[in-house]
């Protein structure tokens, strides 16, 4: 059976660990391959490949950095196609779905392509008597980012781009349930012409992180993942020296105003929570209309739109969603439906006991619809993370705003309306990292950041936009004057500008 291993100073390297993971086929169940799963040794090798390459790249102008990426670009058009097709064999999600996912990496390194803008520092002549001020961003050295299984394109981009168009190395440890994409994209890295070393990808688990985390040359980390393992990662990280990005869970909430397009927010909905299965922490999991009738009109339009949801593999280019990625992961959201019944929610539509003709043993869960949920249910604390959609009533606006206010996630909130003053007060108020007005993922452009907040992120910086070059570099600033501006004799007093 195919091994995949790493990719360490610009080749790929077969594991030395003697561990490895199964890679499986979501919608067979069956293993398709084995990943090599890295001990300290070998991320200790990947550190030291690019502690060799930074200081080089580093030198290199900004300008020659940003033509990589333009190269890199140009590669990922090209292998659209083929870099689809790689990632739904092993995450399950629709071809469309995985292009998704791979241009909205690609739109980052689109973003960086104007490195030599974005990384300017500032100048102030002047100062003060005979004095000029600037600063200037430089490389943190080597970062690394540690990724999920849900974007294994999107994220790894949004992680390694800023961070190697800044002028740093990186160590991209991605996850091992769906590997094979990452490898690939620092193959084409390297076919852009980015030195080897710069970018390594070791695969790994636990061991892994942990030696990440530890190691004294990494400088910076990003993470994205559960919450828990989010404040784990965080925690250590900053008790090792190093500045960290760290996003977790989510519970996203769209808010449905009586005055609301009901048929674009059914449809806003259907996209939102049942597309990739729901796998996204920007999935909307949580409906929350505004009076009785407006809940009502609602699930009466929603029902039959799950019902009619085509479930199938990556190679039927008609499905709406795919399976779930491992059988741990179906047997956990089969289970948080039984808990929604237990505790007394209305389930409208049951998407347990899902089959597929012919993919029987595949880990495809049908769309799921509760009604009458309350803000005490398990189903409504946790995230799901699969085609479960929660439906909790609101008496009036202010009920409706509570909820995504008081709960302890903080990544994504929409609200559809026609009244602009209601969505104006909507978005100022709630304690919401990101904010869609009308709009269901409200998943910021390259050029703005993505990031939540409460426990869905931590650190101070966001992923992509202009927080990516703060993040990916430190700031140096220098004081100059020159002899001609210069008083005899020593100065005592704390200088100031009088």
């Amino acid at each position: 059976m195919h091994e995949i291993g790493h990719f360490i100073g610009g080749k790929h390297v077969a594991g030395t660990s003697g561990r490895t993971a199964n890679v499986y086929n979501p919608a067979t169940g069956e293993v398709q391959s084995t990943v090599a799963l890295a001990s300290v040794e070998e991320i200790r090798a990947a550190v030291e490949n690019a502690k060799a390459a930074q200081p080089k790249w580093g030198a290199t102008n900004p300008q020659r950095r940003a033509r990589v990426f333009f190269k890199f670009v140009e590669l990922l058009n090209k292998h659209m196609d083929e870099l689809a097709l790689m990632l739904s064999k092993e995450h399950g999600k629709t071809i469309d779905d995985a292009k998704g996912d791979v241009i909205r990496g690609l739109e980052v390194c689109e973003f960086v392509c104007g490195i030599p803008h974005l990384s300017k520092g500032e100048f102030t002549e002047g100062a003060g008597p005979a004095i000029d001020m600037y600063s200037i961003r430089q490389p943190v050295g080597i970062g690394a980012g540690i990724t999920p299984f849900n974007f294994p394109g999107m994220i790894p981009m949004w992680m390694f781009a800023p961070a190697i168009a800044c002028g740093n190395a990186f160590i991209l440890k991605p996850s091992e349930r769906d590997p094979s994409l990452p490898i690939r994209l620092a193959e084409l890295m390297i076919e852009a012409g980015l030195p080897a070393g710069i970018l390594n990808v070791v695969n790994g688990d636990k061991a892994a992180v942990d030696a990440i985390l530890t190691d004294p040359d990494i400088g910076a980390i990003s993470f994205v993942g559960s919450t828990p393992i989010a404040r784990y990662v965080y925690g250590t990280a900053a008790a090792n020296g190093k500045r960290a990005q760290c996003f977790g869970g989510a519970k996203n909430h769209m808010i449905i105003m009586p005055d609301a397009d009901l048929d674009q927010a059914v449809n806003a909905l259907m996209g939102a929570g049942y597309g990739s299965a729901g796998e996204r922490c920007m999935a909307i999991s949580v409906a929350v209309p505004v009076g009785e009738d407006t809940a009502n009109r609602l699930v009466e339009k929603l029902i039959p739109k799950i019902e009619s949801l085509r479930i199938g593999p990556y190679t039927d280019d008609k499905a709406d969603m795919g399976p779930v990625i491992t059988k741990d992961a179906y047997n956990r959201i089969n289970g948080l439906i039984d808990r929604g019944v237990e505790e007394g929610a209305k389930l409208l539509v049951d998407g347990r006991g899902f089959k597929l003709q012919g993919y029987e043993d595949g880990y495809f869960v049908g769309g799921s619809l509760f009604d009458n949920v309350t803000a005490d249910m398990d189903i409504y604390k946790a995230e799901i993370f699969g085609p479960v959609l929660s439906v909790v009533r609101a008496k009036n606006y202010e009920d409706a705003l509570e909820l995504p206010m008081k709960h302890e996630y903080g990544n994504g909130v929409a609200i559809y309306t026609r009244d602009g003053d209601a969505a104006r007060d909507f978005a100022s108020r709630i304690n919401i990292g990101m904010i869609g007005v009308n709009v269901p993922i409200p998943v910021p452009l390259a050029y703005h950041s993505f990031g939540g907040w409460k426990a869905s992120s931590f650190g101070d910086l966001n992923q992509h936009g202009t927080d990516s070059i703060k993040f990916w570099t430190r700031t140096k600033t220098i004081t100059a004057r020159w002899p001609s501006g210069i008083k005899d004799g020593a100065e005592f007093v704390m200088p100031t500008m009088k």
